[in-house]
């Protein structure tokens, strides 16, 4: 896990738009009217200008912009047996409160939403094919073979957010189903870690989870169910090294009301307690903003580095330099420069072809990051204190 020593680097949360022509092919797949075999050409160009094109606008810890994932969570459907059917859809507690709201944001997200498919478990979870995640490793190690990059990312579902997408009507119990999901996603993980990549577990039932899963819990419970999800990543990490880690927390990448967001400082201390070096957390939405000033009385551990995001995935304002600097500043006088790094509040296309933010804005955007980022250090290094 690179630092920004020298100067404070830039990332992102993974996923990014895909273009037009793989989402049809992607499309045609999850309608049964194409083969993986039709799509695999598309995904591995796509990768490779996705890449170039991180490098270009400034990105120097980068990733394949999960070009060949249909969802960031719901992917795992075609890597593990067990999964069949549907799920009950979950509501989202705060849009629930707003109704007409919802309507009018679930069908400003497209067509995209209509292939966010959830199968219910019904049966032993084991993987199933080994081929998709290396496959995405050759095409993410040939895209970024020539281009300049401080470090390579790669992104997995985390057993936590597999079981909140995916109801359990199999497993005896909660404890149970996480377990046997840690298990089998213990073979990504390696998988992605072996090759030398950063793992970036993708993490947002820490947060999301409390007012999309537990919304009927009290805090204490949805603690210990968050706290259940962290052990079974833990142990399913256990074999890599926690500096190859890195974890995304998050609390729904949509815009909508969040007036239920859990608050940071209601959860800080099970974040911490997991094993990913790297904590990339929403920063700079309206809900969020404030938590930065958390640091000034929870000490992050020495081993804990911060990628807060300091330009939002719902909106197409695209952020000025100086606001993404005066973020960045914020965070290093509190914990060191060396100890944050510049990202993105979630991703840009979470599902493929959902995304509120227009494609050639989303790398005007990192354009602009990548400047703030620059400022940032210079006033740091003007005033380091």
């Amino acid at each position: 896990m690179k630092r920004s020593v020298d100067r404070i680097l830039t990332t992102h949360t993974g996923s990014l738009p895909r273009p037009a022509h793989l989402l049809e092919a992607m499309y045609a797949k999850e309608d049964g009217q194409a083969q993986l075999k039709d799509v695999e050409a598309g995904i591995r160009d796509a990768v490779g200008e996705v890449v170039r094109r991180q490098a270009e606008v400034g990105i120097d810890v980068l990733n394949d912009g999960e070009m060949s994932k249909i969802g960031y969570a719901t992917y795992v459907k075609d890597r593990l047996t067990g999964f069949e059917g549907e799920s009950a859809m979950m509501n989202l507690a705060d849009v629930a409160d707003f109704p007409e709201w919802g309507q009018r944001l679930f069908g400003e997200l497209g067509k995209g939403m209509s292939y966010v498919r959830t199968p219910a478990c019904v049966g032993p979870i084991e993987v199933k094919d080994r081929e998709q995640v290396a496959r995405d490793i050759e095409n993410l190690k040939a895209a970024t073979q020539g281009v300049k990059a401080e470090d390579v990312f790669m992104t997995a579902a985390s057993p936590g957010v597999i079981a909140l997408f995916f109801a359990n009507r199999y497993y005896p119990s909660r404890e149970a189903y996480l377990s046997a999901i840690a298990d089998a996603m213990r073979d990504e993980y390696q998988a992605i870690a072996g090759a030398g990549f950063v793992l970036q577990l993708d993490c947002p039932d820490l947060a999301m989870g409390r007012h999309l899963q537990f919304a009927d819990k009290t805090l204490d419970e949805f603690r210990r169910e968050a706290s259940l999800n962290v052990e079974a990543l833990n142990a399913a990490t256990a074999g890599i090294p926690p500096e190859q880690l890195r974890m995304h927390l998050c609390w729904g990448n949509y815009e909508g009301p969040h007036h239920l967001d859990v608050p940071l400082k209601d959860i800080i201390d099970i974040v911490l307690s997991a094993r990913p070096s790297a904590i990339s957390l929403e920063a700079c939405n309206p809900r969020h903003a404030h938590e930065w000033r958390l640091f000034e009385e929870e000490k992050l551990p020495d081993d804990k580095v911060l990628i807060p995001g300091v330009i939002d995935s719902t909106t197409n304002y695209i952020e000025h330099p100086e606001v993404v600097a005066q973020r960045l500043v914020n965070y290093a006088r509190l914990v060191g420069q060396e100890r944050v790094m510049a990202g993105s509040d979630c991703g840009f296309s979470t599902f493929a072809g959902v995304s509120t933010v227009d494609p050639r804005i989303t790398w005007a955007k990192f354009q602009s990051m990548a400047e703030g980022a620059r400022l940032a250090t210079e006033e740091l290094r003007a005033r380091p204190h």
